[in-house]
């Protein structure tokens, strides 16, 4: 009697985006366990997320049922304990702290390097691509790594600074395609180890560090894919030290995901299972941070290309599950980075979160103007 009333109320809820329990759509929610009403009364986000980990409910199409579901912004009408807690103690508390500098790694990035090769393209970029002009995933991340470079006005001999360099696929291309150096720095032992493997023999040097700690100078920095991780207490930091190691003249570029309103926290589920201490900027958090610190010379929306991107990476990890270690990634491990990459992407589509690239100077850059009058190179 109590799950009944637990579903109509959950249903009333539902109804205003056009899902239902048990439908014939490919965005219904197909129920197995009639204790799911209770969890996600009580839980939230969280217990919806691993009450699919568990097998208590099953969807055709996660992604669009997320899309539905904010869209209509049913996340801010079924709240839970556990959002609030988590948002509380993200206001309290400094998440990202240096003591807590390699979390992220050792849970998330260090899952295993076979995961991330079976899902990403050769270069293992894992981040948003630019699909303008391409067919494939291969080609949409080197179209993403070219509009950075070539808005960092790269020249041959230029030394870089890659923050959060991944497995070095930026860094490799950007030595091969640009002739510049690059120190690249990551907190995943896992991707320091395949960065320093994939860029042998190139002018790369790959480093198991906190951008905090960093010391030197460079002709241009850039970060693609980290600020995620940066958290708010820490993002006036983040712009200060960029503006300490850039070198006189130089250009920063930002490729970050960034949300429609300041925030302290992340999803629980997201922070619990796939990025602890996680956050996701809004624009007003980042204007204010880096404004003691760079300049804004250009601010550009990527509109679309994550949720294409992450939809290939499902699609990759789909075809390679039989080729991984089954102990390893086991059925739940598997339902559970299904829900993270077609939640993501549902998302994206629903404008829930954004894509941006901040184009960043240092302060004092001058600007140069042609004998006719024209803007030059700056």
């Amino acid at each position: 009697m109590l799950e009944r009333h637990f579903q109509k109320q959950l249903q009333k809820h539902l109804s205003k985006a056009g899902i239902s329990f048990n439908g014939s759509h490919p965005h219904d929610i197909q129920v197995k366990n009639d204790q799911l009403y209770h969890r996600l009364i009580t839980q939230g986000s969280l217990g919806f997320g691993e009450a699919y980990m568990d097998g208590w409910w099953d969807c055709a199409s996660l992604d669009t049922l997320t899309c539905k579901l904010l869209q209509a912004r049913i996340n801010k009408t079924i709240t839970s304990p556990f959002l609030m807690l988590d948002a509380v103690l993200g206001r309290i508390f400094n998440l990202q702290s240096g003591k807590r500098t390699y979390t992220v790694g050792n849970n998330h990035y260090n899952t295993g390097n076979d995961l991330f090769q079976a899902m990403l393209d050769p270069l293992m970029l894992y981040s948003c691509a630019s699909w303008n002009n391409a067919d494939t995933l291969q080609q949409a991340q080197k179209n993403k790594l070219r509009l950075i470079f070539d808005k960092l006005q790269l020249k041959p001999g230029m030394h870089l600074l890659d923050i959060g360099c991944g497995w070095g696929g930026a860094a490799k291309f950007a030595a091969e395609e640009y002739g510049v150096e690059v120190t690249g720095i990551t907190i995943s032992s896992e991707q320091a180890d395949l960065a320093k493997h994939m860029c042998k023999g190139l002018p790369v040097s790959i480093q198991l560090q906190d951008y905090r700690t960093l010391e030197g100078r460079f002709d241009r920095i850039y970060s693609i894919g980290m600020f995620e991780h940066v958290g708010h207490k820490n993002y006036s930091t983040y712009f200060q030290t960029a503006n300490r190691l850039l070198a006189p003249g130089g250009l920063f570029l930002l490729h970050t995901i960034g949300g429609n309103q300041p925030a302290t926290s992340t999803d629980p589920w997201i922070s619990r299972y796939i990025f602890p201490n996680s956050m996701i900027p809004s624009a007003s958090q980042v204007t204010i941070a880096m404004e003691p610190y760079v300049l804004l010379n250009n601010w550009h929306v990527l509109i679309g290309d994550y949720d294409r991107t992450l939809l290939a990476w499902h699609n990759n990890i789909e075809q390679h599950w039989h080729t991984l270690p089954q102990h390893k990634y086991p059925q739940r491990f598997q339902r559970m980075w299904r829900y993270y990459l077609l939640t993501c992407a549902g998302a994206f589509r629903a404008r829930h979160l954004q894509v941006w690239q901040l184009l960043l100077e240092k302060r004092g850059r001058p600007l140069y103007f042609s004998d006719t009058g024209d803007r030059g190179e700056r």
